[in-house]
C-alpha cells in the first residue's frame, strides 16, 4: 500500500475476503485466476486486466496460483457476480515448465521464490474444471498468451499431436485472444447490462464455440478443414495454418470457423489496434509496481527483477519471425506509446528506494520499432501478401528513428536517471536500411548513441543462423546484412574508443536445417572466432510458422517440403556442433561430422572443428 502523487492511497487488488471486508464489498464482479503470482506491474497481464477493469468501475479480485487440485480454493472470493478470467500467466504453462528437451525446468520466474510446480500443465483447462466444481454454471472467460496460441487447433510439442482448441478442451464460455483490453471491457459492459454470456458472438479478439447447430450466417467467414480432416492430413492442417497467418490483420480478417466433431469453434477478426492514448492508459493505471506482500517470507518473485525498471514503449512486431508467436498474439501492427507517458512512468522509479539510477530497458518486441511500418498500416493494417522485412526492406517501409532517439534523450536528461539501457531486441535490418538511407532517417545518429549511451558492454543481437536456407524460412535476412550491422557496430566504437561487443543469438535444429547447416554454421564461428553463448534449440511453440513447418514437413507458403531434427540424437548433433569446442561435446561432434560425410574437418589442421 502507498500512497499516490495526488495523495490517494494506492492497495493491491483484493486477494482474500478479508480484503473484500475492507472495500466494503460483498463479492467480486469479475475473479481473475492466475498462473502467476500476484505482481502489481503492468508488465504482467493479470495486474493490467484487473486495473483496467477496476478503472471501468468493476469490483476485481484475484486468485493467484490456486491449488487446481482443489475446488475450495477457487471460492476464496466467493462467487463473481459476472465471470472468473482465466490465464495461466505470462507464458505458456508448458513452455514455463519444459525445456526443449521436454525435461522439467527447476525454477519458475513468476512464481514465489522461484518455485516449480504452483500451476497445472496446460492450466487453462484444470483451472476452468476446478472453478465450476467450485461454483456449478459460473462464467468462465480465457485470455493470455495460452489462450491467443491455443484457441484453434494445434501442435502440442510435448504430447507430440494435435490438440483441438482449448476453448473446447477446457469447455470455458469464451476466449479472448491477443492482448485483450478492448474486448474484456466490451464483454465487461455487455456482462453487467444482462446479457448471458451465449448472447457474445461479434466482438472482435474473441472466439466462442457452439455445439448446438452449425453458427448461421456469418458474411465473409472463411471455414477452415475440419479438426477430423487435420488429424488425418498434415497438408490440411498447412492449408489451415496458412489461412490463418492470413487473418491476423484486424482490418482485412474475416471470421474463421473451425468444425470439431460435433462442435464449431468461431474466430472473430481481431481486436483494432489501440490508440496511443489507450495504450498510455493501460501503463498509468495506479500500480504499486511490486510483489504482493504475501511473497515476502519466500524472497519476492524473480521476474519482477527484469521488468522493474524497464519501459515499454510498443507493442506489436513487424519482424514477422517464423518462430516468434507475436503474429499471433499482439499483431503485426506497432502501437507506440506517447512520449509524454513514457517519460512520466520513468520518473515514478525516481520515488522507489531501490532505484539506482538506471532504466534496463526502452523497448518491447523489437525496441527501434517505435511507429507504424508504413503509412498504409495505419489505416489498412499489415499486408496479407508480403512481409515489411523479408526478403528485403519493402520500399514504403518508414525507417524513420528519430522519435525514439528524441525519447531516449529525454530519458538521458531525466535529473536522477544515471543511464538508460537498450536490452530489447534492436532489429539490426532495418537498423542498416535506415543507416545506408542516410540522412532523414536519424540511423546514424541512433547508431552512434546506442554505442555512446546505451549499450551496457553487450549489445544482444539476433541473427540465428548463416545458412541462406534456413533464414529463408526463419524469414531472416542474409547473414551479410548482419555482417554489415556488425562492422557498423565495431566502427562506432572504435570512434568512441570503447570495448563493446555484440552477443548474437543462435538457434540450432530450426526446420531446414540439417547437418550440412549446422556444419556451415559451425565453421562460420570458427572463421570469426566466436563462441557462442546464447544458443537456443528450436522450440516448435504453439502457434508459430515454424512449428506448423515442423510438424507437417511443409512449407505452408509454398507447398514445398522442409527437413526438420525431430530425433533427440540428430538435434543433439546440431546442438554440439555450435559448441564443438567444448571437450564434452567431442564424440558427438565426430559422430555428426562423419555422418555428414565430412571427416576433413576432423584433426588437427587449422580449418578442423575437432581434434
Amino acid at each position: 500500500m502507498s500512497i499516490n502523487q495526488k495523495g490517494t492511497e494506492k492497495k493491491f487488488i483484493p486477494i482474500s475476503k478479508k480484503d473484500l471486508k475492507s472495500r466494503g464489498w460483498a463479492a467480486c464482479d469479475f475473479i481473475i485466476v492466475s498462473g502467476d503470482a500476484y505482481v502489481d506491474h503492468p508488465s504482467f497481464g493479470t495486474a493490467l486486466i484487473a486495473r483496467l477493469l477496476e478503472a471501468e468501475g468493476y469490483r476485481v479480485g484475484i486468485i493467484a496460483q490456486p491449488d487446481w487440485k482443489n475446488p475450495d480454493a477457487f471460492q476464496t472470493l466467493g462467487r463473481p457476480e459476472l465471470a472468473f478470467l482465466i490465464t495461466s500467466g505470462n507464458i505458456d504453462s508448458m513452455v514455463n515448465h519444459y525445456s526443449t528437451t521436454k525435461k522439467r525446468r527447476r525454477t519458475d520466474s513468476y512464481s514465489p521464490g522461484g518455485q516449480m510446480g504452483l500451476r497445472p500443465d496446460r492450466a487453462l483447462i484444470p483451472y476452468t474444471a476446478a472453478a465450476r466444481q467450485a461454483y456449478k454454471g459460473v462464467t468462465v472467460i480465457l485470455g493470455g498468451v495460452e489462450a491467443s496460441l491455443r484457441r484453434l487447433s494445434h501442435y502440442d510439442y510435448w504430447s507430440n499431436k494435435l490438440r483441438r482448441s482449448v476453448l473446447i478442451d477446457s469447455k470455458a464460455d469464451l476466449l479472448v485472444y491477443g492482448m485483450g483490453e478492448s474486448p474484456i471491457i466490451e464483454i465487461a459492459a455487455a456482462l453487467a447490462g444482462g446479457k448471458d454470456i451465449k448472447e457474445l458472438k461479434n466482438i472482435r479478439g474473441t472466439v466462442y464455440r457452439t455445439g448446438e447447430k452449425e453458427p448461421g450466417d456469418i458474411p465473409g467467414r472463411l471455414d477452415l478443414p475440419s479438426y477430423n480432416e487435420i488429424l488425418g492430413d498434415k497438408k490440411q492442417f498447412a492449408v489451415s495454418f496458412l489461412s490463418r497467418y492470413k487473418n491476423t490483420n484486424p482490418f482485412s480478417a474475416v471470421v474463421l470457423v473451425e468444425k470439431t466433431d460435433n462442435q464449431w469453434v468461431v474466430q472473430n477478426p481481431p481486436a483494432l489496434p489501440l490508440t496511443e492514448a489507450q495504450l498510455d492508459r493501460s501503463y498509468e493505471f495506479p500500480y504499486l509496481r511490486q510483489v504482493h506482500p504475501v511473497y515476502e517470507k519466500d524472497g519476492g518473485v524473480p521476474a519482477l527483477k527484469e521488468v522493474e525498471f524497464s519501459l515499454t514503449v510498443n507493442r506489436g512486431c513487424f519482424g514477422s519471425c517464423s518462430f516468434c508467436s507475436l503474429t499471433f498474439h499482439q499483431g503485426r501492427i506497432i502501437q507506440p506509446r506517447s512520449q509524454a507517458s513514457v517519460v512520466g512512468e520513468a520518473r515514478l522509479f525516481l520515488e522507489n528506494p531501490a532505484f539506482k539510477g538506471i532504466i534496463h530497458d526502452v523497448g518491447g518486441p523489437t525496441a527501434n520499432f517505435f511507429h507504424a511500418a508504413c503509412r498504409k498500416q495505419k489505416t489498412a493494417g499489415s499486408c496479407e501478401h508480403r512481409d515489411c522485412l523479408f526478403p528485403e526492406p519493402c520500399p514504403n517501409l518508414d525507417l524513420d528513428h528519430r522519435g525514439y532517439l528524441e525519447l531516449l534523450r529525454e530519458l538521458r536528461g531525466i535529473e536522477g536517471v544515471k543511464r538508460v539501457f537498450i536490452r530489447s531486441g534492436i532489429r539490426f535490418d532495418y537498423l542498416m536500411a535506415a543507416v545506408e538511407k542516410g540522412c532523414g532517417s536519424g540511423g546514424g545518429e541512433f547508431l552512434s548513441e546506442l554505442c555512446a549511451h546505451h549499450v551496457s558492454g553487450q549489445l544482444k543481437t539476433a541473427p540465428e543462423h548463416v545458412s541462406k536456407k534456413v533464414l529463408n524460412l526463419m524469414r531472416k535476412p542474409d547473414n551479410r546484412v548482419y555482417r554489415r550491422f556488425e562492422e557498423a557496430f565495431k566502427s562506432e566504437n572504435r570512434k568512441l574508443d570503447k570495448k563493446q561487443y555484440m552477443i548474437p543469438y543462435l538457434i540450432s535444429g530450426h526446420p531446414g536445417s540439417g547437418l550440412e547447416e549446422a556444419i556451415e554454421l559451425a565453421l562460420y564461428l570458427k572463421k570469426q572466432g566466436f563462441i557462442p553463448d546464447q544458443v537456443q534449440d528450436f522450440y516448435p511453440t504453439p502457434s508459430t510458422l515454424s512449428t506448423c513447418i515442423y510438424y507437417t514437413g511443409i512449407d505452408p507458403f509454398t507447398g514445398k517440403e522442409v527437413y526438420s531434427a525431430r530425433e533427440p540424437e540428430d538435434k543433439a548433433m546440431q546442438r554440439a556442433l555450435l559448441h564443438f569446442h567444448k571437450p564434452e561435446n567431442r564424440k558427438m561432434v565426430i559422430k555428426a561430422l562423419t555422418k555428414a560425410g565430412r571427416t576433413d574437418l576432423i584433426g588437427r589442421g587449422k580449418n578442423t572443428l575437432v581434434k
